[in-house]
């Protein structure tokens, strides 16, 4: 079965004759590309009792390759699920529109920690707010800067539990099952803490 590894190395070429990559995208891609193989040079294995030898290609140890990341990438995964509750929990995504694009990519330390805390502060305020749970939630929040078409597309999910610590009573108060916050309510003060975001915030809660 092909691997990603093998889908850049047969259709990459033909990719940048109809597409542009950014320099990033094209050092990624290329790095994929030439992930154990002798492009990257190698060691030699021997057997101490037979003396037999192999050739072990170097890994280009990009965080976005599966060869080099999935066993970190399931480390990861195992050490989360360990932190879970028992509970439902809610997937939240906070985006910018694309006309802001070039200015995420041209001030990319700045406007990734600026959307991150924003979002983040967003969630965290409404939530304490006695008027939506009033308690103390957790979140892990993820930046993401590709679309699913390789495009750049910077935007945030968010795993939420359903549910938080009632700072009066200091129990766990839980949810509605199939509600977090009202959408229309999140965008607004998610819009609020954020004056450079605003031409334009989609999002949306499954």
């Amino acid at each position: 079965m092909p691997n990603l590894q093998d889908i850049f190395v047969r259709f990459f070429e033909d990719y940048c004759q109809t597409h542009t990559p950014s320099y990033d995208q094209y050092k990624v891609m290329n790095a994929l590309m030439a992930c154990r193989t002798s492009k990257l040079g190698g060691h030699h294995n021997v057997c101490t009792n037979c003396g037999e030898t192999s050739i072990a290609y170097n890994s280009c140890r990009n965080r976005h390759c599966p060869l080099c990341q999935s066993f970190k990438r399931e480390k990861w995964r195992v050490d989360r699920n360990s932190e879970l509750l028992n509970v439902h929990y809610f997937h939240v995504v906070f985006t910018v529109p694309e006309e802001l694009n070039p200015i995420f990519f041209a001030n990319q330390a700045l406007m990734y920690n600026l959307i991150m805390k924003s979002a983040s502060k967003t969630l965290l305020s409404l939530a304490a707010d006695k008027k939506h749970l009033g308690a103390q939630i957790g979140l892990t929040g993820i930046l993401h800067t590709w679309g699913q078409t390789l495009s750049y597309h910077p935007h945030v999910h968010f795993i939420v539990p359903g549910g938080g610590l009632c700072t009066k009573t200091m129990r766990f108060k839980k949810t509605r099952k199939n509600y977090l916050i009202h959408v229309k309510i999140l965008s607004r003060l998610f819009l609020l803490k954020n004056p450079v975001i605003i031409l334009h915030l989609s999002f949306y809660i499954n």
